[in-house]
């Protein structure tokens, strides 16, 4: 049985890869982002669906489900349409203003605490996303949408942990699967490709890499404390980056450098905050 930290590191390298295929697929092949989400989430639908249990589709009645599904399929299309434009690292690091976003939207809608040392390590994570993403008036395109898929997924896990006592967390991993797929499926389909034995196994590698990064994760939190595992979360960052480099030769600019170190030290020194 393998360790949970190494089931976590896996899991925070086949996420990055899973976007490194969406990515070639956007770039190299054309493929719409809203194409690229609706198969991302249908293949991995219909390998979860037929083994729901009753329990599992009577979530599917709760309001609260489907706006859930409905942040994380907004931050995935968000994330593939950054993915045009934008390479990995720089991504992945305006991507992490999540955690911002999900701590003040926890402490304000769900009332947990709120302490000053770990409010402000967070803003110092914010100053490396904005060392990153160096906002100006000509801000790229593709930065903003890395930015709003960041704010999704920040959303997502406050979600998340508001619905937590609803169902395990597989069952609630089959209806956000199920849920966004009928949500991008009107979206996608209107953007159906011709398709090529290299776009159906990139497609394949995006949707199995991103599912199977999930799985593991939920796998690792099952055998080991969060506090354990959070800042491993942050070894996404160097993923990306070794991704970048490898598929794509991406080299990162000082500046994203600095800004991805700045969010990778906050994250670290806020794991040794609860401990």
């Amino acid at each position: 049985m393998q360790s949970p930290v190494f089931l976590m590191l896996v899991a925070m390298s086949l996420i990055p890869l899973g976007d490194s295929a969406g990515k070639l697929l956007a770039t190299d092949h054309g493929l719409h982002p809203f194409f690229l989400a609706f198969t991302r989430f249908g293949i991995a639908a219909c390998l979860f669906a037929p083994f729901a249990s009753r329990a599992t589709w009577a979530l599917f009645r709760d309001w609260r489900i489907w706006l859930r599904a409905s942040l994380i399929a907004g931050g995935i299309s968000c994330i593939l349409t950054a993915l045009r434009t934008e390479d990995l690292p720089t991504v992945f690091g305006a991507f992490f203003i999540g955690p911002i976003v999900s701590y003040t939207l926890s402490a304000w809608f769900l009332r947990e605490p709120a302490t000053w040392p770990r409010t402000l390590l967070l803003l110092i994570g914010f100053v490396g996303v904005l060392i990153i993403v160096q906002p100006s008036p000509d801000m790229s395109p593709g930065l903003l949408f890395a930015l709003g898929a960041g704010a999704f997924y920040g959303a997502f896990l406050t979600a998340s942990r508001w619905l937590a006592p609803l169902g395990s967390a597989t069952g609630l991993l089959t209806t956000q699967l199920v849920i966004a797929t009928l949500i991008m499926a009107p979206l996608g389909l209107q953007h159906v490709p011709t398709f090529t034995a290299q776009i159906i196994w990139l497609g394949l590698a995006s949707a199995l890499c991103s599912m199977a990064g999930n799985l593991l994760l939920i796998l690792a939190y099952s055998r080991a404390s969060a506090t354990r595992l959070a800042p491993l979360v942050y070894f996404q960052l160097i993923a990306a980056t070794i991704c970048g480099y490898l598929v794509f030769n991406d080299i990162p600019t000082w500046t994203t450098a600095i800004g991805l170190l700045v969010l990778i030290t906050s994250g670290f020194a806020a794991l040794r905050l609860r401990r």
